[in-house]
């Protein structure tokens, strides 16, 4: 039975933060460096998969720690989480080259795999829905302060370190959250004999890596793709007859199919389809067609993530009074009225406009994701609800890759086929953005064709920021629990 002794909330709500922080800077303080690290390390070709490789594990694992964490506890699962970031983080700091530099970064998205999902689902067990808003609110924070913090602090790790402190940074707040968790995270976990389905969290994850690498490999590589597009079919199939032998399935598609988390979860998918469109192409329209710096590209991104951590504490603070759905709504509803600017951009658009429109899709993430994951995680017992919470951060990353290559493969066909005018070269893209005068008289020829390319590449992200509204409007009412603990399944975690 829970214990309200042993477990204080607001230091395991610390540890929570603490672990969140060490994921959320993990992106932008790299980002940062990543340029002065290939010029140390070499082999630029392999650029992209320093971030790939992250986002592949990451990917790939989140379900299976979080159906791990229903088994044998949050604690265990997160702890594990920890080390194995801290070790992947030591080691990116010791890499040697690039090729050894994305292997470590492969286990640092294990670790990420187990800590992010598993933190999230902490909170669900310590509070009550009516409470929990509150708590989302501060963990949307965090993603907003480390979007600021990471840059700065990346930038003078560069200027006054050296590159290793950039994956060393992290070892410290890990120590700090794993102790609290260890002295204050208390949870009452029937001991039994559990069966793991071990072939199936292998198959699953080597699915979800291969259709990660095929999506990554996209337009670059035939061989690789068509090999990874095999190996996921394959592994697909062969997960499917698996779980459906298994006593204790890793992937219970009975959870998956019931409507609140597949509704959820599928408006997630596409939610995070249109937040990589704007994540990725905005800073290239606002420096390549309105010619702005990319300090002023910088800052129209930065407002959508401003947005989000507002929105998430707003829906926090008053999904209670509105309720659930209505929130969610709002959120989804938002998201093409802030994608309808980008439409309406032309060559003479004040990047206020872009602005406005990153900060409204921003806005509505944090209305949106908030509401979906206590949809989620009201929607099933202790027991359910690592995997249940897993599922909704898989079906964001997951919507995210996605999002890349299918808008991707957009801009490259309308830069490929331009209607009129001349098609634009991948020399002539970088040119303009990284030196507009070393195209001479050509560079507003190539400024009109990026200009339609991201034209096509905006309309296509409206679209799926309306198909994620209408899939948003099939989510059911879901009816805020009273209290955090089930009565169904093991004890949950015991709350002061």
């Amino acid at each position: 039975m829970p214990n309200p002794s042993q477990t204080r909330r607001p230091l395991v709500l610390a540890a929570v933060m603490a672990a969140m922080f060490m994921i959320a800077i993990e992106a932008t303080i790299v980002s940062t460096a990543m340029p002065q690290i290939a010029g140390q390390l070499g082999d630029l070709h392999l650029y992209a998969w320093v971030f790939a490789a992250f986002l592949l594990t990451q990917t790939a694992t989140t379900v299976v720690f979080g159906k791990l964490s229903d088994l044998y506890g949050r604690r265990p699962v997160l702890l594990f989480g920890i080390a194995v970031f801290l070790l992947g983080s030591a080691l990116c700091g010791l890499a040697w080259s690039m090729p050894s530099l994305i292997l470590f970064r492969l286990v640092q998205g294990v670790g990420a795999g187990a800590v992010q999902p598993v933190s999230l689902t902490v909170v669900g067990d310590l509070y009550p829905a009516r409470e929990r808003g509150r708590v989302q609110g501060y963990l949307a924070s965090v993603w907003g302060v480390s979007s600021v913090a990471g840059p700065l602090v990346g930038g003078l790790i560069i200027g006054h370190l050296s590159w290793p402190w950039v994956f060393w940074i992290n070892l410290p707040v890990g120590v700090v959250a794993a102790i609290l968790f260890v002295l204050f995270l208390r949870e009452g976990v029937e001991r039994r004999t559990r069966r793991i389905d071990a072939l199936g969290a292998a198959l699953f994850t080597l699915a979800i890596a291969a259709l990660m690498i095929a999506l990554t490999e996209s337009g670059t590589s035939g061989a690789a793709t068509a090999w990874a597009g095999l190996v996921f079919v394959v592994a697909s199939i062969l997960f499917v007859l698996q779980e459906r032998r298994a006593a204790d399935p890793m992937l219970d598609f009975r959870l998956w199919a019931q409507r609140p988390i597949a509704t959820a979860n599928a408006a997630t998918l596409l939610s995070g389809m249109t937040i990589i469109g704007l994540t990725a192409f905005l800073p290239m329209y606002v420096q390549g067609v309105l010619r702005q710096s990319p300090l002023v590209a910088g800052f129209t991104l930065t407002l959508m993530v401003f947005g989000w951590p507002i929105g998430a504490t707003l829906a926090a603070r008053n999904f209670v009074r509105f309720g659930l759905r209505p929130t969610l709504l709002l959120g989804a509803a938002l998201l093409p009225f802030g994608a309808g600017a980008f439409v309406g951009l032309g060559a003479a658009t004040s990047p206020a406009v872009a602005a406005a429109g990153s900060i409204v899709m921003g806005l509505g993430m944090g209305f949106l994701s908030t509401a979906a994951i206590v949809i989620i995680q009201d929607s099933v017992t202790w027991a359910q609800r690592g995997s249940a919470t897993a599922s909704n951060i898989f079906s964001r990353n997951l919507g995210s890759t996605l999002g890349a290559t299918a808008l991707g493969a957009v801009l490259n066909y309308r830069l490929a086929h331009p209607g009129s005018g001349a098609t634009v070269s991948a020399d002539q893209l970088r040119r303009l953005l990284d030196d507009p005068a070393s195209l001479g008289s050509a560079a507003d020829a190539a400024r009109a064709g990026l200009q339609h390319a991201l034209h096509g590449t905006f309309w296509t992200v409206f679209a799926i920021a309306l198909l994620t509204l209408l899939l948003a409007l099939l989510v059911p009412r879901v009816t805020l629990a009273e209290a955090a603990p089930s009565a169904d399944g093991p004890p949950a975690l015991a709350a002061e």
